[in-house]
């Protein structure tokens, strides 16, 4: 049976869209950049910092340049623990359903730890949560399945399900060999049929039925 959910942060617990797209405009801002569409950063979400801002720069057409782009990322990350949830908002049910749901918690997300922290403080969620892995708590981030597999060992060990929305954490769950419960509403852009996955589902007052069931894979 099931010992412990791993969740993902941005996309599954929390649509944090518009406070990304307000922290890379504003820094963007800073530097006397045209502002960047929601729908364009949006598209972005879900690398971890650098590669957003790796996304940012090549769709401004900005030169490859390793100070910059370590620059723009500090930046952000520094706007982004200052003020980690003005227009951060969890899903319908999140709260309800991890209230409802008796089981260890952790999260594996490719947010920085401190932003992720800061966040969760400001959500009042610090205490629901035994372990906190971030896209720079080790030397990698997912999709390679390290972080997971450091969550599963840090939360006592197999069998867990990890709860995601999208193509990285598909792929993280399929490298670690772990089962994968998603949430459709998130930031995946590739078809449901086409992402690998144990079971999914559309609204949080849905998983703690469905964990109940599902949750012997």
């Amino acid at each position: 049976m099931t010992r412990a959910l791993i969740f993902d942060l941005d996309g599954t617990l929390v649509d944090s869209a518009p406070d990304i797209h307000a922290g890379v405009n504003a820094v963007l801002a800073e530097d006397g950049h045209a502002p960047l569409t929601f729908d364009t950063v949006r598209g972005f979400i879900g690398g971890g910092v650098p590669i957003l801002f790796t996304r940012v720069m090549r769709a401004l057409a900005l030169p490859d340049d390793p100070a910059r782009h370590a620059d723009l990322c500090a930046r952000f990350i520094a706007r982004y623990e200052h003020d980690p949830g003005g227009l951060t908002r969890p899903y319908p049910g999140v709260e309800a359903a991890l209230d409802a749901l008796d089981l260890p918690m952790a999260l594996c997300t490719n947010k920085p730890e401190g932003p992720t922290r800061a966040l969760l403080a400001h959500l009042g969620w610090t205490h629901r949560f035994a372990v906190i892995v971030g896209g720079d708590s080790l030397p990698v981030r997912k999709p390679d399945p390290a972080p997971l597999h450091h969550a599963i060992a840090q939360m006592g060990g197999d069998p867990v399900l990890f709860l995601g929305d999208s193509e990285v954490d598909a792929e993280t769950a399929r490298r670690a060999g772990v089962p994968l419960v998603l949430f459709t509403q998130g930031y995946r852009k590739t078809a449901l049929a086409d992402l690998p996955h144990h079971a999914a589902f559309d609204h949080w007052d849905d998983l703690p039925a469905l964990i109940r069931r599902e949750g012997d894979f």
